[in-house]
């Protein structure tokens, strides 16, 4: 009897030291190949299928091994989503803890000054960070407007220009749009704090959004946006250009004089005042330009052609200057 069970035990410690061979050959045994592997891990996967992604590139052999050291490292339960640029070579604890360092790989993405929400969410969308779509209708509804601390019905002018930092599989266009507004709150805060104003912030952004697609010349804005307000101030219509083009459904690109007539609660050529709402999102400067314009009595502009505009205090003056400056006027 002692002897069968001297047998097992010796069994036992072959089958022991067996696994343990096999156990130690894995974490000490790296990756084949060079460079760096970039992989996406989404929300909510687990350890099973993180070591199977893994597996996928080569970056570990995917078996029971995997768990082991997940267990046993106390970090299978940190493992975060988002994409990971893990280099070749590594050996399984250290891909483990790459992972759960949370050391994403964080995607610098710029929306420019003087977009449009539709042409903020196409940027978005071209790189898939959102669904186009969805994006918009996000940017459409109050309730989730209202909670982000924006009393109107739609975010148009609330998308802050700038540059953001993205993480795949960690981005919603609800993230997102969050960010944006919440960038648009700091900067309103910084630039209103010490300004007084009888606008609205409304009012101020839907002006800005003007200013911003009228110039890309920065020295003028505060020109052109007294202009705008020596304009509303004697109850003259802003007749802006952009504001009519935004307006439209469709633009080819060709500005016409029926455009100019046809009736839209953005044509300014028609309605009195500002539009209903911002025709882009405008960045700093131009908001900055709203609440601290240039001193002057000038009440018309046009282009000179190469980015810069002539301005005039009357009619007789304008008239003069696109003559000079424009082969044809709308």
């Amino acid at each position: 009897m002692r002897s069968v069970l001297l047998w097992w035990f010796g069994i036992l410690l072959l089958l022991a030291g067996g696994l343990g061979v096999w156990y130690a050959h894995y974490l000490t045994t790296p990756s084949p190949g060079s460079g760096a592997v970039t992989i996406v891990i989404p929300r909510g996967a687990g350890v099973r299928q993180i070591g199977a992604l893994l597996a996928d590139h080569e970056l570990i052999h995917n078996d029971i091994r995997f768990l082991i050291l997940a267990r046993l490292s106390h970090v299978g339960n940190r493992l975060r989503a988002g994409e990971f640029s893990i280099p070749r070579g590594l050996r399984p604890a250290e891909v483990i803890h790459l992972l759960a360092g949370g050391r994403v790989v964080r995607h610098r993405v710029t929306i420019p000054e003087g977009l449009t929400m539709s042409e903020i969410a196409a940027l978005y969308a071209q790189d898939g960070w959102v669904d186009k779509e969805n994006f918009l209708n996000i940017c459409n509804n109050p309730v989730f407007i209202h909670d982000l601390g924006i009393k109107e019905n739609r975010l148009e002018g609330y998308l802050f220009p700038d540059t953001y930092l993205l993480v795949r599989g960690e981005t919603s266009a609800r993230g997102i749009i969050g960010t944006m507004v919440n960038r648009f709150l700091d900067i309103w805060q910084q630039v209103a704090q010490k300004t007084q104003s009888s606008m609205t912030r409304h009012q101020v952004v839907t002006l800005a959004s003007i200013v911003e697609k009228e110039t890309a010349n920065a020295a003028e804005r505060p020109l052109i946006a007294r202009v705008f307000l020596n304009r509303l101030q004697k109850a003259m219509r802003l007749q802006s250009d952009p504001t009519v083009i935004y307006g439209l459904s469709e633009f080819n690109g060709n500005l016409t004089r029926k455009d100019l007539r046809r009736p839209t609660p953005y044509n300014t050529y028609i309605i009195d005042g500002l539009p209903p709402g911002p025709i882009c999102n405008p960045g700093k400067a131009a908001i900055m330009a709203v609440l601290h314009p240039a001193d002057s009595t000038a009440l018309y502009f046009v282009s000179k052609n190469n980015g810069s505009h002539k301005f005039s205090n009357t009619l007789k003056e304008h008239n003069r200057a696109v003559r000079k400056y424009q082969k044809r006027h709308p």
